[in-house]
């Protein structure tokens, strides 16, 4: 029983010290409110070819864009157009209307990783008449 207690405290030491050798930079840090009944998680990429763009939509969730490669110009209603660059994050509410998620590039493609809080079984994403 001590020989199992023992390499227990041993591996536990092992991993904070990794833990602590590993770089972590916060990216972005929000209040997500009011949470849905039935919160649900979806994470997904969206590739943009040279000058592609969306169409206006919204999103029925929280949403929140980490952009992988590229960059992608990102507009929301009443908000100031940001250019947005590998690493950089942009966040949406589920009340914002996306005027346009748009590579900037006419010759390189663009990804982003796109991360929904939103009601479980509902889908995401709705075009805006």
């Amino acid at each position: 029983m001590q020989l199992k207690i023992t390499a227990l405290a041993f591996l536990v030491v092992v991993f904070a010290r990794v833990a602590m050798a590993a770089d972590v930079k916060q990216l972005e840090k929000r209040a997500v409110e009011p949470l849905p009944a039935k919160p649900e998680v979806q994470i997904l990429t969206v590739s943009y070819e040279p000058g592609e763009s969306s169409i206006p939509h919204r999103h029925n969730a929280h949403t929140f864009i980490y952009v992988l490669e590229g960059q992608v110009r990102m507009h929301v209603e009443g908000g100031k157009p940001a250019v947005l660059s590998a690493g950089d994050t942009f966040y949406e509410s589920p009340t914002d209307i996306h005027i346009v998620s748009a590579n900037v590039s006419q010759t390189e493609a663009a990804k982003f990783l796109v991360f929904f809080v939103k009601e479980a079984g509902t889908e995401p994403t709705r075009a805006v008449d």
